[in-house]
């Protein structure tokens, strides 16, 4: 990881050390600080690395929730693996499902500002392994998360795991859509999916 600041309108542009800073620096603003806190609650239960929302996207102004399964190495800002990681959920970390995330959302047309993403299970903590009790306990996190974004109009599952938020957020009255992941394994043994999901997105994100 270098130090040149990298344009954000580039694939990976939080490779750098001067993004990632720049990034940070932006953490307090108002549409993300409320986010930041539930962040640091989820944190301070213990169970894994947290990641920060990312102050590019739309925040609490969103009105579409983009929901992953679960965070990657690369969110991880003390990330074990030889490289380090962001510390942040973001279609702008240096990862294959990232880059597929900005690309995907590009095809889309979505504008990046009416997003916002996150995970059903919150915590990174060391692998990509969900479970039960894992995924049950994220689920009961989702409340005060919509709580938060009062512009919501719906919510995107990304992933089987993901999908399984559905029930627990009918009461909200929220669109709710799913789609496949967009991981390097479905790239390689589900081209058909992979190749069908901007376009789910498309039709999931279009305003109501």
């Amino acid at each position: 990881m270098d130090d040149t600041p990298t344009p954000i309108n580039v694939l990976r542009s939080l490779k750098s050390r001067a993004a990632i800073a720049a990034r940070r620096a932006m953490r307090d603003l108002p549409h993300i600080a409320p986010l930041r806190n539930y962040a640091a609650k989820l944190r301070a239960e213990n169970r894994g690395t947290v990641p920060e929302f990312d102050p590019m996207d739309g925040g609490t102004e969103a009105r579409l929730l983009f929901l992953m399964e679960k965070p990657g190495p690369m969110t991880d800002d003390l990330a074990a693996t030889g490289k380090t990681g962001s510390g942040f959920i973001s279609r702008d970390n240096d990862d294959p499902t990232a880059e597929a995330i900005f690309t995907f959302m590009r095809q889309a047309g979505i504008a990046r500002q009416d997003t916002v993403l996150w995970n059903v299970v919150p915590w990174w903590n060391g692998t990509r392994t969900i479970t039960p009790a894992e995924l049950n306990a994220g689920l009961q996190q989702l409340d005060a998360l919509i709580d938060l974004l009062p512009k919501l109009t719906t919510i995107i599952a990304v992933g089987r795991r993901a999908a399984r938020a559905k029930t627990a957020v009918e009461k909200h009255g929220l669109a709710f859509h799913a789609s496949a992941h967009p991981s390097p394994i479905n790239r390689a043994t589900r081209p058909e999916v992979w190749n069908a999901i901007p376009g789910i997105w498309k039709q999931a994100s279009a305003k109501r």
